[in-house]
């Protein structure tokens, strides 16, 4: 059963989005950000051999630089200014959340409102800054070890930090200015708008395959019926909720008796939502995607070893992958997303109980074992879509990368976005509702008024 509130939403006409001045500035401001991102994609690092360049991006188009060009919105494949894309500070968030559920004082910082919240996003940025450091210096050397690099040196090595760092943070910049005057979450929405804008290339060479034989017929049918089943399978998960029945008793506020009422708690079946897959991923993927810029010839032993063992496809890398997802689920849902001992402290102070369930300690216990066997089905939803394409693309040597991650981040963020477009329109709806009922109170008081006047 859906509230009333969501089956107003649902209803509501996309023609309204004409008198919604406020919600199509949003928009427009928004898509306008996206657009100069896009653009920035294209502006390339100085001192990169271009030609070189190409014909390394070319060959290397299926393996793991095609994974992360494609990832990056194709920035990387270009070595444009904004080549490490915005996963730094994704990286750099995540590891700031776990350390505020595991280190006291920034669990503090974090009660503390406003000012507390402002501390950790500054906190998060100096860690952005510094991972962003460490792999623009990494990458920088991996050029040259590669010969893509017209004049090598420590002044291409600075020049080439300075301009990935401060594209990192431009992107940073660009996401809390969308998140904040725009529509949707603006570093979801940078990721979406990158992932969406390599899609039509790779639809382009996956199909010239099939013309030119490499695929067969069934193959392409195959993959399309696969990917279709893929996108509704995510949304249906990412939709799913598992409600605990919450009880308020009858109470007296002020001169007036509630009666008592009952709610459900919502718990989602993925409460983490993409971000152990997202974690996950660059984890994994930047010890392979040096390797791969800094050349066969210049990997050391240990890096040759982790190649052979840990490259996209390999079955120790996708035991791995999945078994980190896995974790990353559990550890990111119990110490961020859902704490038990905190929700059952809210219900408490709310009056509310799990029926036949104590308030306090044992709520939180009903709740974490809930959770755990709900996040069974949760975790392993995310480490099944995130591997599936993993091991079709290396059975069936697509010459695209059509990843799951890439797919829970399409859907999720256009659920979300369009969420909030609704929720929009109907905060529009409502103030015309409000705006014709002052207008007619103020009609009827005014013919009250006049009705004595004539007699």
């Amino acid at each position: 059963m859906v509230s009333a509130a969501e089956q107003m939403a649902a209803n509501t006409s996309w023609a309204a989005l004409g008198k919604a001045t406020d919600l199509r500035n949003r928009i427009f401001f928004t898509l306008g950000l996206l657009i100069v991102y896009r653009l920035g994609t294209f502006i390339p690092v100085p001192g990169i051999d271009g030609a070189a360049l190409r014909d390394f991006v070319e060959q290397a188009s299926t393996g793991v630089a095609g994974i992360v060009s494609m990832f990056t919105g194709g920035a990387l494949g270009r070595m444009g200014i904004f080549a490490l894309g915005i996963m730094p500070y994704i990286s750099a968030s995540i590891m700031v959340q776990l350390l505020t559920a595991m280190v006291p004082t920034l669990e503090q910082l974090k009660k503390e409102g406003e000012q507390g919240r402002k501390k950790i996003n500054q906190y998060t940025r100096y860690a952005t800054v510094a991972l962003a450091t460490m792999q623009a210096y990494g990458l920088a050397v991996s050029l040259e070890g590669g010969d893509l690099v017209t004049d090598p040196g420590w002044y291409f090595r600075a020049a080439c930090v300075i301009t990935l760092v401060g594209g990192t943070m431009f992107l940073m910049w660009l996401g809390e200015q969308i998140t904040a005057r725009g529509v949707g979450n603006g570093i979801s929405l940078i990721i979406f708008v990158g992932i969406v804008a390599e899609l039509p290339a790779a639809l382009a060479q996956f199909f010239a395959s099939g013309r030119s034989g490499a695929i067969s017929p069934a193959v392409i049918v195959g993959v399309i019926i696969a990917v279709a089943a893929l996108i509704a399978f995510v949304v249906f998960m990412e939709r799913a909720l598992r409600k605990i029945t919450i009880q308020y008793p009858r109470r007296q506020v002020g001169m007036k008796m509630t009666e008592a009422q009952s709610s459900h708690l919502p718990v989602k079946v993925n409460p983490a939502g993409v971000i152990p897959a997202i974690f996950a991923s660059s984890l994994l993927l930047l010890p392979v995607t040096i390797s791969t810029f800094s050349g066969s010839d210049s990997a050391g032993p240990v890096m040759s070893t982790i190649l052979a063992y840990f490259g996209p496809g390999q079955p120790l890398y996708l035991l791995f992958f999945g078994a980190m997802i896995v974790f990353f689920a559990y550890f990111y849902t119990f110490n961020v997303s859902f704490k038990p001992d905190d929700v059952a402290d809210n219900l408490k102070n709310q009056n509310g109980f799990v029926p036949g369930i104590r308030p306090g300690k044992k709520t939180a216990e009903y709740l974490e074992y809930v959770v755990n066997r709900v996040l069974v089905v949760g975790s392993l939803y995310l480490a099944g879509v995130a591997l599936m394409p993993e091991i079709l693309r290396t059975q069936l040597a697509i010459p695209f990368y059509f990843g799951g991650t890439s797919v829970l981040i399409v859907v999720s963020v256009t659920m979300d976005t369009i969420q909030q477009v609704q929720s929009h329109l109907l905060a529009h709806q409502y103030e015309g509702l409000i705006q014709k009922s002052q207008l007619r109170g103020k009609g009827k008081a005014r013919k009250k008024r006049g009705g004595p006047a004539r007699r």
